[in-house]
């Protein structure tokens, strides 16, 4: 009998970890998910596939932990001994990093380092290491085209400069002492599991409740900002294959489907049946319900980076390429998903 792949993931109750696996339960794998210790629970994305109540499952394990600790990092790892390692753990909030810097540091930059040096001291050689890595790296390009794996990285906020360590970390474990170790760079990725304070969650939120009579104002920041945006169901495919790929490497992950936060929220409102019709400029930009001529969406400043970063549009060839990777959602059917499932809870 063949024996069953161990998959270690961090940040397993995050979007992309719950996603993931899932992914890799149905490749038919032993998953050991790390998450951190709090007096909720916290498993409300994992809890269709896991018993976090009696916590017995053949399958799935839970362990308590967290990447901003390095002696519980490394006993994790020497007790599992995993073939995989997925590092989605993280500061995941590029906005609250500028709040939290040293945090975001600790668990971003320093979290990834703790990981790949508990591998080298327990000289597993066999250990595949899968590092999330993100389009924010890429941050303020002085040219409006797709970023691809050759792009220069110019972070523009602590978050992108926290990634951009933890990713040359990887390459540096990869080319000091033969690891494998892979970045993927993804670009914006999203679905039903979003956290409330992420702009497309908050956006599709928000306007379900409008148009039901539930909420009466959004706010929020730069209408302009371009970003390529995805399905997390699609990227954790890609971070499996990744990990199968013959050799180590670096990836960018997008869908080439970039539009501005302003269109993403007109194609949400024709999909909700919103009708609206948006008035003024800059801060005093607002977006009015033709049908009762309130304003329901308006602009606050303390909403915008101070370091913006205004256009985000991934190249994915390479992936297309060799991993035979390509999204299967638009951003159409990404947002859908999402209304579907907003749509359930006002049901």
């Amino acid at each position: 009998m063949k024996r069953k792949k161990k998959a270690l993931i961090f940040g397993v109750t995050g979007q992309d970890g719950s996603y993931l696996a899932e992914f890799l339960l149905k490749k038919n794998y032993i998953i050991h998910g790390v998450k951190r210790r709090s007096s909720s629970a916290n498993t409300e994305r994992l809890d269709h596939i896991f018993d976090s109540i009696n916590f017995k499952s053949k399958n799935f394990y839970i362990h308590y932990g967290d990447v901003t600790d390095s002696s519980n990092t490394l006993s994790l790892i020497n007790k599992i001994r995993p073939d995989e390692i997925y590092n989605l753990a993280a500061q995941s909030h590029v906005r609250v990093s500028f709040d939290i810097p040293e945090y975001t540091a600790n668990s971003t930059a320093l979290g990834t380092l703790r990981i790949l040096e508990s591998i080298r001291i327990l000289n597993l050689k066999k250990t595949k290491f899968y590092q999330a890595s993100s389009s924010e790296m890429f941050g303020k390009q002085i040219i409006n085209k797709s970023q691809n794996e050759k792009t220069p990285f110019h972070p523009m906020s602590i978050y992108g400069v926290s990634k951009v360590f933890a990713y040359h970390t990887c390459v540096y474990y990869r080319e000091a002492f033969g690891f494998y170790a892979s970045n993927g760079i993804l670009f914006n990725h999203e679905s039903p599991r979003r956290g409330p304070t992420f702009v497309t969650k908050k956006i599709i939120q928000a306007l379900v409740r409008i148009k039901n009579k539930k909420q009466k104002l959004l706010t929020l920041g730069n209408l302009y900002a371009v970003r390529d945006w995805g399905h997390a169901k699609d990227y954790v495919e890609s971070m499996w294959k990744i990990l199968q790929y013959k050799k180590p490497d670096d990836w960018v992950i997008a869908t080439n489907d970039e539009m501005t936060v302003k269109e993403f929220i007109n194609l949400c409102c024709k999909k909700i049946g919103l009708d609206i019709f948006w008035r003024y400029k800059g801060l005093n930009e607002v977006a009015i319900n033709a049908k009762t001529k309130q304003v329901i969406i308006n602009i606050d400043k303390k909403y915008f980076r101070p370091g913006e970063v205004d256009f985000l549009k991934g190249d994915y060839s390479k992936a297309k390429k060799l991993l035979k990777w390509k999204p299967k959602f638009t951003a159409k059917k990404l947002i859908d998903d999402m209304i579907a499932f907003e749509n359930k809870l006002h049901d």
